[in-house]
């Protein structure tokens, strides 16, 4: 392979305003084709270890300058993105096998207004004061930058959640240290090459690239890292928590989901359709926000599983580069084989595949014949206990199930270990505020999904994570507060 790589792109670190080349390094691969295109950097202490002495050092500037300094900075490094957002989109979709169309509207402006958005909101925050007349005494609040934070991001929407963490860090006075995922790091990457010229002073943002077990570990586990953000899985939260204790650190967790969407029988089908194929398939269900599960009210069951069924099956899958494709390609052959699993328990155990995987043949243009491909995909008659409609299966693949009264499917809604999300489709106004405030989420859409105000809370109950984030708590989690009592 030695006589090959030279044609593959090879990423390299970034600590302190300089690209490191790494020691080893771990093959990604283009999900549409099969092949290795790229060599990722495979970080460990060592690394870790300057990124953070790199941070530690750029801190005490950084944090003494004034949040306009850091917002205009901010702006800047929004302008740059935005000004190559074409390439960025077109490595997004290359590097994680989503649709091109999905990377130039949804992921890469989001990236870009994250940075805006934060820009804007650390100028707007204020602190608390109150009186003790009686004492003669004055209390008030001042927050102040916590220090380093490690920040580690998926690879679902690579370059929109790893900016929604080293945005508000950075506008809060923070450095950071972070680390993308390995299996697509080519757009964080290219954002570090944009940082000196939006006037990013060196050692601010350092970025580490490796695995979780091996990076991800070494920073979690370092002593001057006194905040955690994560996006991932359940599973790594648990040995992030364990590994952090002993430090006392701060986390932010955003997890897993298996979100309901609840049909009332007075829904607007020719919306509530269309929006939930959306929520079901966008970003071929690698979304930790997508409906997997879908609770349809028995009046309009048959109705709404045709329609839906018939529309599953209008989704184009191919060659995420391709403009007219819906569904791309998934992010690993494990993954791929993961997701199929289910579908395949399912059939085990008597569901019904109305729709996808392994019903309907699935077409491919000759140069993705080896990508990890799979068809939207719907199963029915499913029970609330199986593995389906209990854990998060994260691919193109949801569950219908019918349900008769509102009391019931708050119930079933609720039966699951995640409370991330939730959407409710009803015309009826009394009863989406009455579910919407029983359901266990962190979450709830009324007749749309996704729509995201970015100065609200963002997180989950349960299983689904810890804290929050948003302008105020964003804010909150990135700042450590003091109250300080004057008596005059």
């Amino acid at each position: 392979t030695m006589a090959h790589s030279k044609a593959l792109l090879v990423l390299e670190n970034f600590i302190g305003g300089k690209f490191v080349t790494c020691s080893s390094y771990i093959d990604s691969y283009n999900p549409s084709t099969g092949d290795v295109y790229c060599r990722v950097p495979d970080s460990g202490k060592e690394e870790v270890e300057a990124a953070v002495k790199a941070a530690k050092d750029a801190f005490p500037i950084w944090s003494s300058k004034s949040p306009l300094e850091r917002s205009r900075i901010l702006n800047k490094l929004a302008d740059l993105i935005e000004h190559d957002l074409e390439a960025f989109a077109q490595a997004e979709s290359k590097d994680q096998g989503k649709t091109i169309t999905f990377a130039r509207t949804v992921d890469i402006p989001r990236a870009v207004y994250n940075f805006r958005f934060f820009a804007s909101s650390i100028l707007h925050h204020t602190t608390e004061c109150t009186e003790m007349a009686t004492m003669g005494c004055v209390h008030y609040t001042s927050r102040a930058p916590v220090g380093v934070a490690g920040l580690i991001s998926p690879w679902n929407l690579p370059l929109y959640l790893l900016t929604w963490k080293i945005a508000p860090a950075i506008a809060c006075g923070n450095t950071v240290v972070a680390k993308p995922s390995e299996m697509t790091s080519v757009t964080a990457w290219m954002m570090c090459k944009l940082l000196e010229k939006a006037g990013v002073p060196h050692g601010v943002v350092n970025v580490v690239f490796g695995t979780g077990a091996k990076t991800g570990e070494a920073l979690v586990c370092h002593p001057d890292v006194p905040l955690i953000s994560f996006t991932g899985s359940t599973l790594t939260a648990q040995r992030i928590m364990e590994k952090s204790a002993p430090h006392c650190k701060r986390l932010s967790l955003e997890l897993g989901g298996k979100n309901p969407a609840i049909i009332f029988d007075d829904a607007d089908l020719t919306q509530c359709i269309p929006m939930t194929l959306r929520s079901s398939f966008a970003n071929q269900g690698e979304i930790c926000l997508c409906t997997s599960r879908i609770f349809v009210q028995r009046g309009i069951y048959s109705e709404f599983l045709k329609r839906f069924v018939a529309e599953a099956k209008k989704w184009k899958v191919g060659n995420p580069s391709d403009p007219t494709v819906d569904v791309g390609a998934l992010i690993s052959e494990e993954h791929l084989e993961k997701v199929r699993s289910y579908v395949k328990k399912a059939q085990a155990e008597g569901a019904r595949v109305l729709c996808g995987e392994g019903v309907d043949s699935l077409t491919l243009p000759a140069g993705n014949q080896k990508g990890y491909f799979m068809l939207p995909t719907v199963i029915a008659e499913v029970k609330d206990e199986s593995c389906c409609m209990q854990e998060e299966i994260f691919g193109p693949v949801t569950c219908v199930v019918a349900f008769d009264t509102e009391e019931e499917v708050i119930k079933r809604a609720n039966s699951v270990k995640y409370g991330l999300a939730a959407t409710v489709w009803s015309s009826n106004v009394g009863r989406v505020h009455r579910v919407a405030q029983r359901l266990q989420a962190g979450l709830v859409w009324t007749n749309c999904w996704l729509v995201r105000d970015l100065n609200l809370p963002f997180g989950g109950m349960k299983a689904s994570g810890i804290g929050r984030e948003g302008a105020k708590d964003s804010y909150e989690f990135f700042t450590e507060v003091k109250t300080i009592t004057i008596k005059h």
